[in-house]
């Protein structure tokens, strides 16, 4: 694991150039930049809802667990529960804004 650190740390440092490099005067370039902001997007949005309905599941797992052992405080749980799944539901939310920003400032070209 080191060593390959030590490699690409070493290739980034080789290599300065290439991460100073202009856009050709004709105003090219920049070809990639929609197909990988759309790529990037896709695959966040995808991780994002994934993790977070499995960590929307595990809380409820969680919280009806706690209420069937506590019955007297299940107001509370329930109260804790709700505010868990909003916080864990805007996680998603701001992961959409991202998508939707590298969608609509990049675009497809």
């Amino acid at each position: 694991m080191r060593r390959s650190l030590v490699v690409v740390g070493m290739t980034v440092l080789a290599f300065p150039g290439l991460a100073l490099a202009q856009t050709p005067a004709g105003g090219g370039g920049g070809g990639w930049v929609g197909p990988f902001a759309v790529l990037a997007a896709g695959l966040g949005m995808a991780f994002a809802a994934g993790l977070c309905g499995l960590g929307q599941g595990r809380a409820i797992a969680s919280a009806v667990e706690a209420m069937a052992r506590q019955p007297g405080a299940a107001a509370r749980i329930q109260t804790a529960m709700i505010i868990g799944l909003a916080l864990i539901e805007s996680l998603a939310i701001y992961t959409l804004v991202v998508a939707m920003i590298l969608l609509f400032v990049q675009p497809i070209k």
